[in-house]
């Protein structure tokens, strides 16, 4: 499955003007970077997949629609799944794109970034 264009282009409004800011195709999707480091993705899987502080990941999981990222098994923390049907408003998906685009900036950037 290819990743929800307007979905990403709805996530590109709403991250547009951060300083930094690259895309990049990657886990079968488009990922938003800020200073080389993921902030939020459309996932080839549908809907999201947000970067968030790993103390946070369980929180988050309780309290909202998130559900933890799983890579070949292994749930990974600091990665987040939303379906699109929890971001359909541009107030759902903005508090994800907040949340991670305010993680990345937290992380130091990449060297050449």
């Amino acid at each position: 499955m290819a990743y929800d264009e307007e979905l990403a282009g709805r996530i590109r409004d709403l991250i547009a003007a951060e300083p930094g800011l690259t895309e990049q195709k990657m886990f079968g999707g488009l990922a938003f970077l800020i200073g080389g480091n993921m902030a939020i993705a459309a996932s080839g899987q549908g809907g999201l997949l947000v970067r968030v502080d790993p103390a946070e990941s369980e929180a988050l999981v309780a309290r909202s629609p998130a559900r933890p990222f799983e890579m070949r098994g292994k749930q990974m923390a600091g990665w987040l799944r939303v379906d699109a049907e929890d971001v359909r408003t541009k107030r759902e998906l903005g508090v994800w794109v907040k949340r991670g685009a305010a993680y990345a900036r937290s992380l130091p950037a990449k060297k050449g970034r």
